[in-house]
């Protein structure tokens, strides 16, 4: 919400009555009550505290990423018909089980200070959400306050208009007596009853202003539209001290605003966040570095070892020999081993198993469709984006301010205009009822005088509430706070 869209009365409310005396009823809200409440409660702020807290997670996540990824696992596998012996890494016909693990790690060792310059520019970005934030806030108590001024406007109508219905009903009795009494026509008597409906149309018309505003303050709240919302009233604005015209020159507050306008602040921000962006998108398009070492182990029931289970004797002829004529027939004996496959044991499988690698990788980008010579490109030109609306919020800031300053100076001479205007039909009515009374002037033209005394009380009012909080709107520009 653009800040040149908000009457300029609406600030200084927010400051006017942020130290209101105590609540008089339980029902009943000062400025400052409605602007904590909304804080707490309104939609848009929490949905600008999301985006805060999600920019936050991403810096932090950013600065994690720097720490050397560590990963582990266990993996099973059942295997049936013809498959690699996990263990022998022969062809095998046999059903199997097979339990492998590791233990893997990954450190980036240099990639041209992508890794610095994403964490840099993740952290001027969370940076500018807290200011959007702040300017979401600052929009919501502008709202408030806007809502809360209609409401006192509205208010003072009303009471305006109570009055005014009653001192038209008190002349209309006159009147009526005086008809009866013959010292009155009787369309004197018509006339004021006339002016009574009219008087009693613009008080209701007020009334349900009350309402509205009301209905719209409650909006803004996120209050439930069944809670009763009673605003307190000031106990006198005109007692309230303003800056002089001369101490808010709207270049001088422009200047002062540049430096604590949070909107601007956030815009300043986020180009730095461009920019380190930026530069970690050029880091990506050199080789990178990276270590990786690995450990690993596995187990499989296919594994066995041979065992001996016992030995067979056995007698074997294996030639003859001719000694003095006579042959003899040479016999071996021996003994036979007998073998079984017996699975080696889980830790003996492990440990043999227990395999461990280091190595360095060197990543160099040859050709990947330019895709990350467009990504460079799209970052230098999210800058230039973000430059043109740094621009063009300056350039906002500084037309509301002086759009400010020409508000208040026309304020003043309203106010003062619309003063003179109450005092001259104050006299002019009150010298109309006596010509009245005294039967010297005729109906019409006494109502006449009613309603410009009327429409001036209104204007003056106005004036009033205009006068002070634009000039409010201007020492907030120039501090972000304003001084009662």
């Amino acid at each position: 919400m653009k800040i040149s869209k908000i009457p300029g009365c609406i600030l200084a409310l927010c400051i006017l009555f942020a130290n209101s005396a105590t609540l008089k009823a339980q029902d009943t809200w000062t400025l400052q009550r409605s602007v904590d409440y909304a804080l707490a409660n309104n939609i848009s702020i929490k949905q600008q505290d999301v985006q805060k807290r999600f920019a936050a997670l991403t810096y932090q996540q950013s600065k994690l990423a720097q720490i050397p990824t560590l990963s582990t696992g266990v993996q099973a596998t059942y295997g049936s018909g013809r498959n690699i012996d996990p263990y022998t890494n022969t062809i095998i016909t046999q059903s199997y089980f097979n339990v492998g693990a590791g233990v893997n790690a990954n450190v980036n060792i240099f990639n041209w200070f992508y890794r610095r310059n994403l964490i840099a520019a993740n952290s001027y970005e969370a940076k500018a959400q807290d200011n959007f934030l702040e300017k979401a806030k600052n929009n919501v108590a502008f709202n408030i306050a806007a809502a809360f001024l209609q409401i006192l406007l509205n208010m003072e109508q009303v009471h305006i208009s109570e009055l005014q219905v009653k001192l038209t009903a008190s002349q209309l009795e006159n009147t009526k007596k005086l008809v009866i009494a013959g010292s009155k026509p009787e369309s004197d008597q018509a006339d004021l009853e006339t002016k009574l409906a009219n008087d009693s149309v613009n008080l209701i018309t007020a009334q349900n202003n009350v309402i509205m505003s009301t209905l719209e303050m409650k909006a803004y709240l996120n209050l439930g539209f069944d809670v009763p919302y009673v605003p307190q009233v000031p106990a006198n604005i005109a007692e309230i001290p303003i800056p002089r015209l001369d101490e808010v020159d709207p270049e001088m507050v422009f200047s002062a605003a540049q430096n604590n306008n949070p909107g601007i602040k956030g815009d300043l921000l986020r180009i730095k966040s461009m920019e380190r962006t930026y530069a970690s998108q050029k880091g990506l398009l050199y080789p990178s570095l990276s270590a990786s070492g690995n450990l690993n182990t596995s187990y499989a029931n296919s594994a066995k070892n041979q065992v001996i289970t016992g030995y067979t004797p056995f007698t074997q002829d294996i030639g003859e020999v001719a000694i003095g004529g006579n042959t003899y027939t040479v016999k071996a004996t021996g003994q036979t081993p007998s073998y079984k496959l017996v699975t080696i044991p889980f830790s003996d499988q492990i440990n043999n198993n227990f395999r461990q690698s280091v190595g360095l990788s060197l990543n160099i980008p040859i050709l990947n469709g330019w895709s990350q010579r467009t990504a460079v490109k799209q970052a230098k030109l999210n800058i230039e984006t973000q430059k043109l609306t740094l621009d063009q919020d300056l350039q906002q800031l500084r037309r509301d301010i002086y759009t400010a300053h020409a508000n208040a100076m026309a304020a003043i001479q309203k106010f003062s205009a619309s003063s003179k205007g109450v005092e001259s039909s104050q006299r002019a009515y009150d010298f109309a009822t006596k010509r009245f009374d005294l039967g010297l002037m005729n109906t019409i033209d006494y109502i006449t005088t009613q309603n410009n005394l009327f429409r001036a009380q209104i204007d003056k009012v106005s004036a009033q509430y205009e006068y002070i909080f634009r000039m409010k709107l201007l020492e907030f520009y120039r501090d972000q706070k304003v001084s009662l």
